[in-house]
């Protein structure tokens, strides 16, 4: 997952300290909404403008746009502007895996594995 190669040096708890607790909760506070989730699964398939976001995510364009707001703010997706359009993307693969992980929990819970 992500940029680390090689054996990992620092436990979890060591590199939770390093990034901060706090910084690490803000980032799992983005997954906490299902409109934000509908985001970002829609930008695992790849870039996508706005508009196309707001209706696969159910929500009003300024909604999305809010939304769209805080997920760049985190560091979670970027935009590009494509004439009046902004076209989203993940920031990174992390943010894919990320999303992997949280479904395959809730997956595991839901089937009580």
């Amino acid at each position: 997952m992500g940029h680390r190669t090689g054996v990992v040096s620092a436990t979890i708890e060591q590199r939770l300290d390093r990034v901060g607790a706090g910084e690490v909760a803000t980032t799992l506070q983005a997954l906490a909404t299902p409109s934000r989730l509908r985001i970002l699964a829609t930008l695992v398939e790849g870039p996508c403008a706005a508009g196309v976001l707001a209706e696969r995510a159910g929500l009003e364009a300024s909604a999305c746009s809010h939304q769209l707001r805080l997920l760049r703010h985190l560091g979670l997706v970027s935009g590009v502007r494509d004439g009046r359009s902004m076209i989203y993307s993940l920031a990174d693969q992390h943010v894919a895996d990320l999303l992997e992980q949280a479904i395959g929990h809730a997956e595991h819970q839901r089937d009580g594995r």
